[in-house]
């Protein structure tokens, strides 16, 4: 029977030895995601600018969507008791006990004319300039009541938009917060502002049962709240 030898001038060569096993780590399970939140819903009134305020909630709140909801100020108060919106830039007035409101800024009332009127010389205008103009008062009116020496008009009233279209024909003119002039601004026709006329207050409101910290979040940001203020900051 053969034997294994050591061949000339060597050594017995050994079988390479196998690798030991090596163990497996167990991979670590990430965490699970929380869900997403349901987006912030922002009720607008026509002429509301809430621009800065959202690209400062976008900064602030990136893991919550922001939805603009266009409202009209006839159905403002009923979008937010439906839950139609969350909360609203509104105009005054709007109020109850289950609601929260708080000022944000007052516009100022301009008359709104054809650009080829007499009124347009002026840089802003007295209730006496007006005295024998028609004027006109849109459906969608946010004014109120105004103390003018001006005459109706004998057609019906109309829209804003339609409104200032209307006057930019030259029959008569309309009085409106200046961010409606600027919304439905025509090259047709000019604005001035009104002396001594009731200003337009705009407001944010919520229901107070809806008080939630998106909505508290939203509220900071348009009192100037930053990331890095406290909560009280700008109250």
């Amino acid at each position: 029977m053969a034997q294994n030898r050591a061949p000339r001038g060597g050594r017995v060569r050994k079988s390479p030895a196998k690798p030991a096993p090596q163990k497996r780590t167990p991979k670590k399970q990430s965490a699970p995601r929380p869900d997403p939140l349901p987006p912030l819903r922002l009720g607008v009134v026509p002429g509301a600018t809430p621009g800065k305020w959202i690209r400062h909630w976008r900064q602030q709140r990136p893991h919550q969507a922001l939805e603009l909801v266009e409202i009209t100020v006839a159905d403002q108060e009923s979008a937010l008791r439906e839950g139609l919106v969350d909360i609203a830039i509104c105009r005054r007035p709007i109020g109850g006990d289950e609601l929260h409101v708080i000022a944000l800024y007052d516009e100022v009332p301009v008359v709104v004319m054809s650009a080829e009127s007499e009124l347009t010389v002026a840089e802003e205008l007295a209730p006496e300039d007006l005295a024998g103009e028609v004027l006109l008062t849109p459906t969608d009116d946010v004014l109120g009541p105004l103390d003018l020496p001006t005459t109706a008009p004998k057609f019906p009233p109309m829209s804003t938009e339609d409104t200032i279209a209307t006057v930019a024909t030259g029959v008569g003119i309309t009085v409106a917060p200046m961010s409606l002039a600027r919304l439905h601004h025509r090259k047709d026709v000019e604005y001035r502002p009104l002396q001594g006329a009731p200003e337009s207050p705009v407001v944010l409101a919520w229901l107070r049962e809806r008080d939630a910290d998106d909505v508290q979040a939203f509220v900071g940001i348009t009192r100037g709240r930053t990331a890095r203020s406290s909560r009280g900051a700008g109250a």
